[in-house]
């Protein structure tokens, strides 16, 4: 219970923070800097910014390969919350960690979708994506991106929603290694401290998640 309290707490207060104290925003100009940023028009922005866009997409799709394995043994259904995810990123997981319940088993058999998040290929897939992005960043400017979080709302909710996902994977991560049967301590810490790539390396080198022939 106490879990779930400090996760419903971490959302309310998450989304306080954006919309209460968060620098103000510009709508118009925030509107056309994500038009921007999604079509591919990226003339003129900062490549920190243009990586951290695209590696918030990369989060949802990390997190879509533990949530939907996780989800077969919830009482709530956690593709919603995964979805919501690729628009709003952890304001809509920080819902699914507080009604969620530990689930330590994966039951039934494994249709096409979860073979295919199951899948190492598709961690190696992540993970070098992921990588050309940080490659990318580092040609950005530190001091533009820094005064950009100082004074535009989009930038420095996306960079805290960036820090959140990180910060809220082990929540999810040691009962996912259980479930294959991965019980060795110091590799949760290791692929929960590491920001971004921990959750990779995970993804590319956990064991197939194995099938139980019964049925819910």
């Amino acid at each position: 219970m106490f879990r779930k309290i400090a996760f419903g707490l971490l959302w309310l207060g998450f989304i306080s923070y954006a919309f209460l104290f968060a620098p103000p925003d510009n709508f118009p100009e925030s509107l056309e800097l994500i038009k921007n940023l999604s079509t591919g028009q990226w003339q003129g922005i900062n490549p920190l910014v243009i990586a951290l866009f695209n590696i918030m997409g990369v989060w949802p799709l990390i997190y879509s390969a533990v949530l939907f394995i996780d989800g077969r043994g919830q009482k709530i259904r956690a593709w919603p919350f995964a979805t919501a995810s690729f628009a709003v990123g952890a304001f809509a997981l920080l819902p699914y960690l507080a009604l969620r319940a530990s689930n330590q088993e994966f039951v039934g058999k494994k249709n096409l979708f979860i073979k295919l998040l199951d899948s190492r290929i598709n961690g190696i897939l992540l993970t070098l994506g992921a990588g050309l992005l940080v490659a990318y960043a580092l040609q950005g400017d530190w001091e533009n991106f820094v005064q950009q979080w100082q004074t535009s709302r989009f930038i420095h909710v996306m960079s805290l929603d960036f820090c959140m996902l990180s910060l809220l994977f082990p929540a999810l991560l040691g009962d996912d290694m259980t479930r294959r049967g991965w019980k060795h301590n110091q590799l949760f810490w290791l692929f929960a401290m590491i920001p971004l790539f921990g959750p990779l390396i995970y993804l590319c080198v956990r064991p197939p998640l194995p099938e139980n022939s019964s049925t819910n």
